[in-house]
Order: C-alpha cells, then structure tokens, then sequence
C-alpha cells in the first residue's frame, strides 16, 4: 500500500507545485498538526533550519517540495492512509447447522487509518442464505373497531403457520395485543363501571382497556398460538388514535420476554386500523417525562410504565428496530395507510400493506412483505461518529454499478450482492480511535469497522522548552519556535516593543505599498497580524484572510467550504464561487438508473427537465412524453416474458425498478396513471397500466392475456379443404361433360353433314335376305 501510496502522492505533489496552486502554503499554518489536517498531500519538516528563515508557511509544504528544500526524508511528517482486513469468514449458503456458523456479509472486521481529508475505499458483500429461521410476532390493536378482525385470526394461526413454513423449516410465533394508555383523556373514567368494562356505554362487555401485553412470547407450538388468540377480548378505549407505538418499542427492546433468537429473521407485524399517538402526545395527560428507550414489560408480561412515560418518537423507534434487527410490518386498513407509508419512509426497512376490513388477507399480507423483504438488501449505519462521512455505490444483479445506492432489490435467496463504501475523516476528534458498524438491515450480521485517527505528528513528543534554539525565549516544537509571551520572531529573538524602520521594508510585497496590507504591526521585520471580530488574519503580509469570501444565503461559502485567503475552497462534493453548488448527481438518478430519467439535466444536485411535459424530482414523470410507453414496454418484456433489449444487456434490473402486477383489466387508478399498448413479433396486442401510488412506488398493471389473433380452425380448415377437392372434382367432370358433349355434337353435325351431301341409285342389297323362307320336303307324299 505504502509503494502505492508514494508515486500517487508525489504525481499530485508535482502537479499542484507546477500550477501554483499549493494549498499547504496557502493557509498560514503554526503547528505541524494544523499542517495535516489542510489536505493529505501536506506534510511537515521538523528539521530545525529550514527554508526562508525558518518561518511556519515553509515548513509545511508538498513533500516532494520540501525534499527539495534540503530537508531530510526522517524530519518529515507526512502520515498515510491504510486498511487492514482483520477478520473474513466466506459467506454461507444455506442455513444449515448451527445458525451461530451462519455467514451473511464479508468482511467482519477491518481497521483503518485514515489522515484528515483522506479516505479509503473497501467493499462489503451480502448474501441471503435459504431456509433461515424466522420469529414471526403478530401485534395486534384490540380496541374495539377490531372485533372482526380479532374473530377472523381465530382460525387463521395454523393457516399463517402453514404458509410460512413454505419459506423456512425453523418458524416460531408469538402474539401481542395493545389499546392505549390507561389515563384520562385516553380511556373512559365515568361512569365508574366503564373502568373495568368500557364498553359499558354501548351496552357491550368487553375487557378493560390496557397499554400493552405480551400475550404469547414466540414458540414453535402453532396450536398454543391459536389457543392463546381465542382467550382474547377486544377493549375499546376513548380518543381515535392508539398506543401502538409503545407496544412495538417493548416488542423490540423485551428480548428475553419476547423471545427474539439472535440467530433468527425478526418479523413484527403491527395490524390496526387506526392512526396512533407518538412522542408529545403524553403530556395531554400530564406525562412529561420522554420515553427511555428501555423494556418496561412486569412479570405479569404488561408494560407497567404505560402512565408514567411518554410515547416513544419515530427517531428512538428506528434506533431500536435497527439495534435488534426488527423488520416491522405495518398492516393497515385503507383508511390510516397514508399515514403509516409516510411511517415507513422514515423507518428504514419497514413494509406497509393493505389489510382488509376483517384481516382476511392478512397471510397473503404477510407472505409478500417477508419475500420484499428478503428480496432485499440494504445497509444500515450504526454509531457513526460525526467527524466521519460515507458514500456508497451499489453492484446489485448482473454487476450493474449504481452510484450513491445502498441497497439492491429484486434479489432471489442466494444471490450475492456488494456494496463499495468510502470512508472519510472530515475533521479530527478527541479520540485517537473510534468504531462504528455497517449491517444489513434485518440482519444479525455486522462489520465492524475500527479507524485510528492520524491526526498528530510524532514529533509532537518530544518538545524542547527553553530550547537553545528559541534563545531561550521559547519551546522548539517540531523545528519551530513557539515564543514566550512578549517575544517575537523566528528564534524568538526580538520583543513586541523592538522596531528598526528598515524593517518595514520586509513588511510589504512592493515599495509605498500599505505595511503588513494595513492589518498588522512589522516586527523584527515580520509581520504580526491584529486580531479581527471576524476570524484570522494571517500571511507574510497579513493579506489572507478567513471571512472576506462570498456569501450565499448569509452563510459564507455557503457552509459548504472553506474561506481562505479571500476564496471559498469546497468541501468534496461543491462547487462555485460559493460553494453552493452540488456536484452530486445521485441525487439526479432516477429510479430506472438514468440521469434525470433521460429528460432533463443535473444541475447543482437537482434535475431540470427539458422534455417537455416532464416532471418529478428527477423528471420521472411525463405522462405525455413519447418514451413512457417505449420504456416500461421494454421493462414488461424483460421482466414478464424474459426477452427483448434489456434482458440481452442485462441491464433489467437497473432499468427497472417497477413493481409487475397481473390484472385481469385495466381500471382506473388516478389521472396521472398512463395507459399503454404495443404489438410483439407475434402480433399479440399488449396492454399495461403505467402508475405512481401515494409511496412514489411505480406499478405496472399488465393484463394477463395479451390479444394475440386466432388460429385456424382445425374443422373449418378441413372442411374447407374436403369441400374444395369435391368442387375442383365436380368442375372437372364438368369440364370433361361438357368437352364430351361439345365433341359428339360436332361428330353429329358432321355425320348429318356427310349424309345429307351422299346420292345413291335404288337397289337391293345383295347381302339382304328377307325374313321369310320356304323349303319344299320332297319326300313328303300328302295324306296318303
């Protein structure tokens, strides 16, 4: 690394000496640490005479510059950047065995060292094993609006258990049930017999209202779920809105109550049909102290606290999901859904779905979030430390390279994804080393990822007070003298009240031009710039400055960057005059993985469409636009059927990021869905439904039967077939009739023809014998 490290950094060296502009000259730098957090190309002698009097601006510089200024290779500071993998165990394939053996991202441990404003790059992969446990926890809202669906789950557990053992061997489930708070204004407190029965008002019995329980902590025993589902009664409480977030925060932080196996997918699904109350909403009953975060479940499996602590906020409930590795499931009816996918979008890796009015679809529910969620992967931070930023890039199927994506979706059990992760220290901390953790939401597994700051000179140790070298005024510090108060210069040789006027000429760029740019005092022949209300004032002639830069919108550098000597210098990843333009363009791609859709241009971070007709955040909507259709066809061809331009260049799964759904017929959805229709080569009329919902999820509704023209009739063909050879015989015999006759009329006429024209004289034929003949007996004697 090192050897690779050396010619990178000496090609940048040269390049930044030869345009001239040398950032580690530029910032007037006094200590050797200061030095090394302006850029990683900077570096620092140490040595004790160096360049032009010895002043800080020489001492820090490019390292190939100040080899070149006669310091020695062992005076110079200049720290690099490293990565060590620690620990790689090879990824699993099947969840067989001991689930603890079981392996699903690679690396597990690596350590990094990293300088300020430096980074390093290493990739993560993930791979989802088949058959692995599942803990399924049904939390159920059993406020009295419930009452249906509570009758339908009664004959629903071995069903769900059934179908869930279709994805794994290894299921266990569990139950909860939650209402509200059990304080005013929450519950009913009069008349008095409506504490124990709240349905008292409308002449019903039901149980009294409770915050949360946990019914049935997670087993392998499908028939004691069932038979604990049976035992339960609905409550109903006051307001509209319910506890239910207290009860999904006890489900996730009440392991050992619960149940929860380390080694385990965690499924919580959460049904109710009503909106619910969160962090704040406590204090309608005077509950002022905020939600800690901690289990809170008594022996008796009720949460005790239910009165005493507000209800958590949406912040601590993602914090906890993603601690336990909980994937939360919100089934909801149609009516409160609004609410819970906005829930979702702020709760990485939660799914929402439809439930029906008597939670009749609930398995069909729950079976299509468990495959969205392992169809997907994406990775989550945990304990990031402030000073440090990351950046990915995604290579999702087929090695598609998606930049600034965390996760891939569309992924079958045993596919292998990787994730490419960039590591940067912004700014040193206190700490010399810090740990934080890349996982996979809804995983047990973890990297973990340690990195030593190296923001410190080695010579920083060994300061010399009262150094010879400082005339004794001052402690040499890395070959630099830090003065005593009172005393200036290189080698603290003068003091504040020493003044030659030849001096001054030292103290200025060009002759008659202002002493120190008029913002200090010579001295010794050098300047001492004065302090500002401002920010520092620093420079051989005290002409640079940190707050005569640019605003934008008030902010300097639009807190995008740095002022340095009267020019915003940009953080990584802005641009302009004053930095307040973006030079991201993730935030530009579009879903499908085009650069505003294709329609537009990013500009400082943001899309602007020049397709006429385009719309969105990156131009993704244009119902006009003649590409729609042209695109998403292509995706029903790839995704549906297997075929067509993209499936050839395995791009499918970049290009579209659409939701398939089969449909019998199109309907109406909203105006902004668009309806498209195309041939294929077989001349099969296609029609699909192009459709944003309320999610900005995008859907195609593809009618299941393409119209696809008819073929032959296998009768009629052999009718028609039959039925021509007996006509072309029939007209052929007559043709034959007709020519036979046509033949012997003309023989005739000729006959008649020769006849008529013959003249013959009367006689007898001699051949001709009459009819008659007689023969005389000439023995016959007569009578006698």
């Amino acid at each position: 690394m090192g050897k690779l490290w050396i010619p990178v950094c000496a090609a940048l060296q040269i390049i930044l000496a030869v345009s001239g502009s040398n950032i580690c000259t530029s910032r007037g730098v006094g200590t050797c640490k200061e030095c090394l957090s302006i850029n990683p190309t900077c570096a620092w002698c140490s040595q004790k005479d160096i360049g032009q009097g010895g002043s800080s601006i020489s001492r820090c510089n490019l390292k190939q510059i100040l080899l070149q200024s006669g310091c020695q290779a062992e005076f110079i500071e200049s720290p690099f950047s490293s990565m060590t993998v620690e620990e790689e165990r090879p990824l699993s394939n099947k969840a067989g065995g001991s689930t603890s053996d079981i392996t699903q991202i690679h690396p597990q441990k690596i350590h990094l060292t990293l300088r300020p404003d430096d980074s390093k790059r290493f990739t993560v992969t993930i791979r989802q094993v088949a058959d692995y446990p599942v803990d399924l926890y049904y939390l159920m809202d059993l406020s009295y609006s419930m009452k249906d669906d509570l009758l339908k789950l009664h004959s629903l557990g071995k069903d769900l258990a059934e179908a869930m053992g279709l994805t794994t061997s290894n299921l266990k489930m569990g139950f909860g049930a939650f209402v509200d708070k059990t304080i005013s204004p929450y519950m009913y407190m009069y008349p008095p017999e409506a504490v124990k029965n709240p349905c008292y008002g409308i002449n019903k019995v039901c149980q009294a209202q409770f915050g949360y329980k946990n019914v049935l902590s997670l087993t392998d025993q499908v028939d004691r779920f069932t038979e604990e589902v049976k035992k339960q009664e609905v409550s109903r409480n006051k307001d509209s809105p319910e506890g239910g977030l207290d009860a999904v925060l006890q489900a996730a932080v009440c392991h050992d109550k619960i149940g929860w196996r380390r080694d385990a997918s965690h499924l919580l699904v959460f049904t109710t049909d009503a909106t619910t109350h969160t962090a704040l909403d406590g204090r309608i009953a005077g509950i002022v102290q905020p939600n800690d975060g901690q289990c809170h479940v008594d022996e008796d499996n009720t949460y005790d606290k239910t009165t005493v602590l507000d209800y958590p906020s949406i912040a601590m409930l993602t914090d906890k999901l993603s601690e336990n590795n909980i994937n939360l499931i919100f089934a909801v009816t149609n009516d409160v859904m609004p609410l819970y996918l906005n829930y979702s979008k702020l709760i990485p890796g939660t799914t929402v779905g439809k439930l029906s009015s008597d939670s009749s679809n609930v398995i069909q529910l729950i079976l299509e979030a468990y495959a969205n969620i392992r169809s997907k992967a994406e990775l989550d931070v945990l304990g990031l430390p402030e000073e440090l930023s990351l950046s990915f890039n995604a290579t999702c199927l087929n090695g598609e390279l998606i930049p600034g994506v965390r996760s891939c979706s569309g992924l079958k059990i045993g596919d292998t994804v990787s994730f490419s992760v960039e590591v940067k220290l912004r700014t040193c901390p206190k700490d010399k080393t810090r740990t934080f953790v890349i996982k996979p939401l809804g995983f047990k597994d973890t990297l973990q990822v340690t990195v030593d700051f190296a923001c410190d000179c080695a010579c920083q140790g060994s300061a010399q007070p009262a150094s010879p070298t400082c005339q004794g005024n001052g402690t040499l510090d890395c070959g630099m003298c830090l003065c005593e108060a009172g005393r200036v210069g290189p080698h603290c040789e003068c003091t504040e009240g020493e003044y030659k006027p030849t001096e001054a000429n030292h103290c200025s760029p060009v002759p008659q031009a202002p002493v120190c740019s008029g913002r200090g005092d010579c001295v010794c022949g050098q300047c001492s710039c004065h302090a500002s209300d401002f920010g520092k004032v620093w420079g051989k002639y005290c002409e640079c400055d940190d707050f005569n830069c640019i605003r934008s919108r008030g902010l300097l550098c639009s807190s995008h960057g740095e002022c340095v000597c009267s020019f915003c210098q940009c953080s990584p990843e802005w641009s302009g005059e004053s930095c307040n333009c973006s030079t991201r363009t993730d935030t530009c791609m579009a879903s499908m993985g085009l650069l505003c859709s294709g329609r537009g241009q990013c500009v400082c971070g943001v899309c602007q469409c020049t397709q006429p007709g385009a719309y969105g955040a990156t131009c993704e909507k244009c119902p006009t636009c003649p590409d729609s259709c042209t695109i998403k066809k292509d995706c029903v061809e790839c995704k549906h059927y297997k075929r067509g331009p993209l499936f050839e260049k395995k791009s499918c799964s970049t290009i579209c990021r659409d939701e398939i759904q089969l449909v019998d017929e199109l309907v109406f959805h909203e105006k902004s869905a668009v309806n498209c229709t195309y041939k294929d080569e077989d001349d099969c009329v296609h029609h699909f439904q192009y459709y944003e919902d309320i999610s900005g999820k995008s859907i195609l509704y593809y009618v299941k039967e393409p119209e696809c023209p008819k073929g032959p009739d296998i009768l009629v063909v052999m009718a028609y077939v039959t039925g021509s050879i007996l006509l072309l015989g029939l007209a052929a015999l007559l043709i034959w009739k007709l020519l036979i006759t046509i033949h012997d009329r003309r023989e005739f006429a000729k006959f008649e023809e020769e006849r008529a024209k013959a003249k013959w004289e009367a006689a007898n034929n001699p051949l001709y014998r009459g009819a008659t003949t007689t023969f005389t007996n000439v023995t016959y004697s007569g009578n006698s």
